[in-house]
């Protein structure tokens, strides 16, 4: 087995740095988007942090986020929030756009954002017409 099949996703897409400045890139998106923006503390520090640990988990880094808060439950953890398709969407879009500003290859934006887009739809909860 080579090296590079023994890497995680996340020592492939550059470990702790690179998921740092993937979320730090994310969410002046998320803030400026006019879906998304509503549903965010205007103190948006601790959600920054909470999805650093987590990334990091997700994408087979270490379980930062569970050592400080237990199972992630995320779509429990979502519910309060009306996740419709198209706030789906336009989380994927600001992902996609951080994915592309940190200068990831497309090969990679494109798996990470794959691996991304079940977790995004699993989460939403209410109809369109709600």
């Amino acid at each position: 087995m080579s090296d590079r099949e023994r890497s995680t996703l996340y020592e492939l897409m550059g470990g702790a740095e690179t998921v740092q400045r993937i979320v730090d890139a994310f969410y002046p998106k998320v803030q400026q988007h006019p879906l998304l923006a509503p549903l965010f503390p205007s103190d948006i520090e601790p959600v920054i942090e909470k999805q650093y640990l987590f990334l990091s988990q997700f994408f087979g880094g270490p379980t930062l986020y569970s050592d400080a808060h237990g199972h992630p439950m995320m779509r429990a953890r979502h519910m309060a929030f009306p996740i419709t398709k198209e706030r789906a969407d336009a989380w994927l879009g600001c992902m996609a756009e951080a994915l592309a500003e940190v200068g990831l290859p497309p090969d990679l934006r494109d798996f990470l954002l794959e691996r991304l887009k079940g977790s995004a739809y699993h989460f939403i909860n209410t109809s369109e017409e709600e």
